[in-house]
């Protein structure tokens, strides 16, 4: 195998986020994963985004066929670029506010009929671009530009909530556990059926400077002493994760894919007709 360059899969333009932002970290850990599955270009993916920072990272950076959808409508296109392609890796890309907020019916949907598809969810806990908003996945009591004396909602726990739907594989990670993350993205990509990564991301800019953690370090060292592995979890009273994050593998099982389903039933119809 040649060895990694970045470069040989994103185009030569400027990369768009702010400073210590962790989708380039995301980015990063998920074009190693492609480049250690043996892919030497990307001919063989198409990648979905719809609205928000996490949305930037295939989209036109990536040297890829892609879908920039409207706000929360990214595996919609997928799902249709799966059914009319089927031997492609349909990957989408998206944040929080995107995907849990704007578009959580399709993710569940997705997930329920078991899409074909790869899901990278960057949780950056905020609505990041457009001002700081609190999100379905904000920590309670934490303050945002819509909750300044703190969000009185509990966030969405999103991969537990995507297992019970259905999905194939999931998993959770941090910004902070790259080589996890990295490996995670491996799987997911390598699972037939609906994969789905929420990479846990740092936000200086609109999430950080809010909460008390100014500074990409601050962040990430409030991921690692937070984090906690899911078995340790399964062991723990609930209410003490109250506040924590818990990472791991939550599922990896096979099941009929949507695709299967779909084109078995019209090979039935085209015979009995």
């Amino acid at each position: 195998m040649n060895k990694f360059s970045i470069r040989k899969y994103l185009r030569d333009m400027p990369l768009p986020f702010c400073p210590g932002c962790g989708n380039p970290t995301v980015m990063s850990c998920f074009l190693r994963a492609v480049h250690e599955l043996g892919y030497e270009d990307l001919r063989k993916f198409v990648f979905c985004s719809g609205i928000g920072c996490a949305a930037w990272i295939p989209s036109p950076y990536f040297k890829a066929d892609s879908i920039h959808t409207t706000h929360g409508r990214s595996i919609p296109a997928a799902t249709g670029v799966k059914l009319v392609r089927p031997t492609l890796n349909i990957v989408v890309f998206g944040g929080d506010g995107d995907l849990v907020g704007i578009g959580l019916s399709h993710l569940i949907h997705a997930a329920r009929r078991n899409l074909d598809i790869t899901v990278i969810m960057v949780n950056n806990m905020i609505y990041g671009m457009t001002g700081g908003q609190m999100a379905p996945t904000t920590p309670f009591k934490a303050k945002t530009t819509t909750t300044p004396y703190g969000n009185f909602e509990h966030p969405f726990d999103t991969t537990s909530l995507i297992v019970a739907a259905g999905a194939c594989y999931a998993a959770r990670w941090t910004t902070f556990h790259v080589e996890q993350l990295r490996e995670a993205m491996k799987k997911a990509l390598t699972t037939k059926g609906f994969a789905f990564i929420e990479a846990v991301s740092q936000c200086p800019t609109a999430f950080g400077k809010r909460v008390g953690l100014k500074t990409t370090k601050e962040l990430l060292q409030w991921f690692k002493e937070n984090s906690v592995p899911l078995q340790e979890a399964e062991r723990t009273a609930e209410k003490d994760l109250a506040g924590k994050i818990v990472v791991g593998e939550f599922v990896s099982r096979e099941l009929p894919t949507l695709t299967e389903i779909v084109h078995e039933t019209i090979k039935e119809a085209t015979n009995d007709a």
